[in-house]
C-alpha cells in the first residue's frame, strides 16, 4: 500500500530502531534521562532557543505552550483555521480556558499584521478578554503547506513585542518550511518567540514533538506537561529516534525533506494535467502537501444537493484509489490531500499517478483506461515494505534525484 494520507504514517528508519534499542535512559520526570536531555539540547540549538522540552505529540506541544503563556480567560490571536483552533478538540478552550480571536489567513498562510494589531483587546475594558498570545502555523496546512518566510516571521515577532504579547509558533512542519525556503530553521523562530515542532511527521520518528523557548517559558511548559499527563519516564527510547532525525547530513532526516517536496511537485504536475482534477496550481506546491479537488465544479458546491453529490463522488474516487493500492484522505472544503514522505520513492509516485488516472475514469471523471488495472509508469520499488516493516536508510545524494 502506498499511503499518502499523512506524513505521520512513516516508519522509523533502521538507524532509529537501533538507536532506540540501545538508548541510555532514566526517569525524565526527574530530569534523569540523558537521551531526552540530549534531544532537548539539540532541538534548542537548531532553533536558536535557550531550552527544549520533549512532549508526546504535536497537540500536546501546542497545549503546553498555550498553558505556559495564557492565563485562564485570556485570548489567543491567530489564523482562523490554524490547527490549534480547528483540529485539536478545542483544547485551547476546554483545557486552557482561553478564547480564540480568529483572523482570516491569506493564500500564502500569513495573517495581516494590521489585523493582528487591531485584534488586540483594550486591557482596561472589563468586558473584553485579555489578549494573551499571538500564534501562527508554519508551514500553513490549509494553504497547501505554504512556508512562511523569515521576514514575515520577524515582522510578526516585532509586532508581538510592540504590543507586549508573546508569540508562539505551531511549527509542526517547521523543518519543511526551512528546507523549502533554503534557510536554517532558527531563522523561522525569532528571538523571544517560542515554538513547537513534530518529530513524528516529516522527520519520520514513531512518536514525539519538541517545544522550545527561553528557560522561564520551558519551566512553565514542563509544569504544564505534567498537568496534562505528559511525563513519560524512560522517554529516551523515544528521544533516541529524534536524535537520529536531527542529525546533519544524509544520515539525518532534515536534508532529505527536499525529496518529499520534489515528489509532491512531480505528483501535482501530473494531477493538474488530468481531466477531472480541479483546484490545483502545481506552482503552489512548495513543501510536501498536495491538495486538489475532483469534478467539474472547481470549488465545493454551495447547495446541499450538489455537496452531497460531491461527497459521494469523492468517497467513490478514494475507494477506487484504495483498491488500487494507493491511499489519500479527505480534506476540508471538498479537497483531497496527498503527502509524500520518507519511504515514498519516485516510482511510488508514478504508480500513484497511474492509479489516480484509472480511479478518475472509474467514477466518470476521466477517459477510460484501456487495461483492466492501472500500471505504474515505472516498476515500484518495495524497499520500505520489508518483512520487518522498517524503511530504508536515507541515501547520500538523494536530494539530487530527478
Amino acid at each position: 500500500m502506498i499511503d499518502l494520507r499523512s506524513d505521520t504514517v512513516t516508519l522509523p528508519s533502521p538507524a532509529m530502531r537501533r538507536a532506540m534499542a540501545e538508548a541510555e535512559v532514566g526517569d525524565d520526570v526527574w530530569g534523569e534521562d540523558p537521551t531526552v536531555r540530549a534531544l532537548e539540547e539539540r532541538s534548542a540549538e537548531l532553533l536558536g532557543a535557550e531550552a527544549g522540552l520533549l512532549v508526546a505529540s504535536g497537540t500536546m506541544g501546542n497545549l503546553v505552550g498555550l498553558l505556559a503563556h495564557v492565563p485562564r480567560g485570556g485570548e489567543i490571536i491567530g489564523p482562523a483555521e490554524i490547527h490549534t483552533f480547528s483540529s485539536e478538540g478545542a483544547g485551547h478552550a476546554v483545557v486552557v480556558g482561553a478564547s480564540a480571536r480568529a483572523i482570516p489567513a491569506a493564500d500564502d498562510g500569513t495573517i495581516d499584521l494590521g489585523a493582528v494589531r487591531g485584534a488586540v483587546r483594550d486591557p482596561s475594558d472589563v468586558h473584553q478578554p485579555i489578549s494573551a498570545l499571538i500564534t501562527i502555523e508554519n508551514t500553513h496546512a490549509l494553504s497547501m503547506g505554504q512556508p512562511l518566510a523569515p521576514a514575515y516571521m520577524q515582522s510578526l515577532a516585532e509586532l508581538a513585542r510592540d504590543v507586549r504579547i508573546p508569540l508562539f509558533i505551531d511549527g509542526a512542519r517547521l523543518f519543511n518550511a526551512a528546507v523549502a525556503l533554503g534557510v536554517p530553521a532558527r531563522d523561522l523562530v525569532p528571538a523571544r518567540a517560542s515554538a513547537t515542532f513534530c518529530l513524528s511527521k516529516s522527520l519520520a520518528c514513531p512518536v514525539g514533538s519538541v517545544v522550545v523557548g527561553d528557560t522561564a517559558f520551558i519551566a512553565r511548559a514542563r509544569r504544564a506537561r505534567k498537568m496534562v499527563g505528559g511525563g513519560m519516564r524512560q522517554a529516551g527510547i523515544i528521544a533516541a529516534a529524534g536524535l537520529v532525525a536531527l542529525r546533519d547530513g544524509p544520515l539525518g532526516m532534515i536534508d532529505r525533506l527536499a525529496d518529499d517536496h520534489a515528489n509532491a511537485r512531480y505528483l501535482a504536475d501530473a494531477l493538474a494535467s488530468m481531466p477531472g482534477v480541479t483546484g490545483l496550481d502545481p506552482t503552489r506546491v512548495r513543501t510536501n502537501f498536495v491538495l486538489f479537488a475532483i469534478g467539474d465544479q472547481g470549488r465545493w458546491p454551495d447547495d446541499r444537493a450538489g455537496r452531497e453529490r460531491a461527497v459521494r463522488t469523492r468517497a467513490a474516487f478514494l475507494a477506487r484509489l484504495d483498491a488500487r493500492g494507493v491511499r489519500m484522505i479527505e480534506y476540508p472544503e471538498g479537497r483531497i490531500r496527498a503527502i509524500p514522505h520518507y519511504g515514498i520513492e519516485r516510482a511510488d509516485i508514478d504508480t500513484t499517478i497511474a492509479a489516480t488516472r484509472a480511479a478518475l475514469a472509474e467514477v466518470g471523471l476521466g477517459p477510460a483506461v484501456t487495461s483492466g488495472r492501472a500500471q505504474p509508469a515505472v516498476a515500484p520499488q518495495v524497499s520500505r515494505r520489508t518483512a520487518t516493516g522498517s524503511g530504508p536508510e536515507p541515501r547520500p545524494g538523494a536530494r539530487g534525484r530527478p
